[in-house]
């Protein structure tokens, strides 16, 4: 049995271009779809947020305003109730010795309070030089960007990755209004991103590292985790 550790963030806004909140949070189905794979298949499977604080998910991610289908939305949201997502651990207190793989999943949430979260980069970077799994899963791919070297680079420059798109994030996110977009900055500070079509679910794995591209590539990121679990 491995230890997992899901990171999840904590942020119920995001600050809109125009200078207005979004509410937002997590993705529903990115925990509740991951969470079930991995733990269905026998691993311990924690959450941490930064400072322990409850996260918060994204209403939009459970109904038809986010494109989930409702009887979808209600399966993800009784999962979800069966987590204790009251009292999660908090990020500056785990260390990377402690599990075998690392799982970033998104909504919105992780572009206000990952992306430049100092615990998390420090996490990834250990993690990494462990050659231990990092898993990250659509907008939380913003999250790797909190992994800086010595120099500031980023940790995971020259990988290869998929993320939710640019395309995508027109299309059915923030558009223009996005603080940025996660496909752009990683390919910005050095990774090599390639996303398949909009809204395909699409896997890219370079070593230990996992990319998955949207929700619908949930279940199919949590796989590739677990034959990466059962290789090592």
């Amino acid at each position: 049995m491995a230890r997992i550790l899901m990171i999840v963030s904590a942020a119920d806004h995001v600050r809109l271009t125009d200078g207005t909140d979004h509410p937002t949070g997590f993705w529903a189905e990115e925990v509740a779809a991951s969470h079930r794979v991995l733990a269905e298949a026998g691993h311990q499977v924690e959450i941490a947020t930064p400072a322990g604080h409850r996260p918060t998910v994204d209403p939009i991610s459970l109904d038809e305003r986010g494109g989930v289908d409702p009887a979808e939305g209600a399966k993800f949201a009784e999962y979800l109730q069966g987590l204790d997502l009251s009292a999660p651990l908090k990020l500056s207190g785990v260390s990377a010795d402690d599990y075998d793989a690392f799982y970033l999943p998104g909504g919105h949430g992780p572009m206000t309070d990952l992306v430049d979260d100092a615990d998390l980069g420090t996490l990834l970077n250990d993690a990494d030089a462990r050659g231990k799994t990092i898993a990250a899963l659509c907008h939380g791919l913003a999250a790797l960007l909190s992994a800086r070297g010595e120099d500031g680079s980023f940790t995971f420059a020259g990988r290869s990755m998929t993320s939710f798109s640019d395309e995508e994030e027109r299309q059915g996110g923030l558009g223009d209004k996005s603080p940025f977009f996660v496909e752009t900055r990683l390919r910005e500070q050095g990774a090599i991103v390639t996303p398949a079509a909009a809204w395909s679910s699409e896997v890219v794995v370079d070593g230990n590292l996992v990319t998955g591209q949207n929700p619908q590539s949930s279940v199919a990121t949590a796989e590739r985790v677990l034959e990466l679990l059962k290789a090592a």
